[in-house]
């Protein structure tokens, strides 16, 4: 079925009244066009990632601002255009920040991908399979399932322990269950 502006637009209205399926829907539509367009001017995917995740959580908390009259994926793109802005700022501002070395010994020691107690003691096959199937995921996705489903932290406590907005935490959970779902198809 061939989406048209008409539907678009009723996502568009749904979404400023707080539907969660209205922002899905809009995720979903524009979620390629602006990560390309992001990747032509990053030419680095994990920073692309973090750019489009913060848009639409920018996006989506401000929708009510959108004026109708610009096209959706232009609002979204001008987005895009000032998150890439500020992170280039902020990378530049964080290359004179000194560390201490406590700081830089818990730096190195957060990417630990040994097995947890929860993978042991986890043998039914539906759930090993799932497990793998996470694991194929890049880690902020891995991470975010990982609190959010296995331990059952509420999006609030997750954005609190992440340090980021609470508003990137549901759009990371919502992108992190689409590629699930598309890895599980396979």
């Amino acid at each position: 079925m061939a989406i048209n502006s008409q539907r678009i637009q009723e996502n568009i209205e749904k979404a400023k009244t707080g539907d969660q399926v209205a922002f899905t829907f809009l995720l979903d539509f524009y979620w390629n066009e602006v990560y390309a367009f992001m990747l032509k001017r990053t030419q680095n995917e994990t920073d692309t990632e973090d750019i489009v995740i913060e848009t639409f959580a920018k996006a989506f908390d401000r929708i009510i601002t959108y004026n109708p009259e610009y096209a959706f994926n232009t609002w979204l793109i001008a987005i895009a255009k000032n998150v890439h802005i500020d992170l280039l700022r902020k990378k530049k501002s964080s290359l004179f920040v000194e560390t201490t070395e406590e700081q830089e010994r818990s730096a190195r020691n957060i990417a630990d991908s040994s097995p947890t107690a929860e993978d042991e003691i986890i043998k039914e096959q539906n759930l090993s399979r799932l497990l793998g199937c996470i694991r194929q995921m890049k880690p902020q996705y891995q991470e975010v399932l990982q609190l959010r489903y296995f331990q059952e932290m509420s999006y609030q406590e997750i954005a609190s322990q992440l340090n980021e907005p609470l508003n990137n935490i549901k759009v990371k959970i919502l992108r992190a269950k689409k590629l699930l779902l598309e890895i599980l198809k396979k």
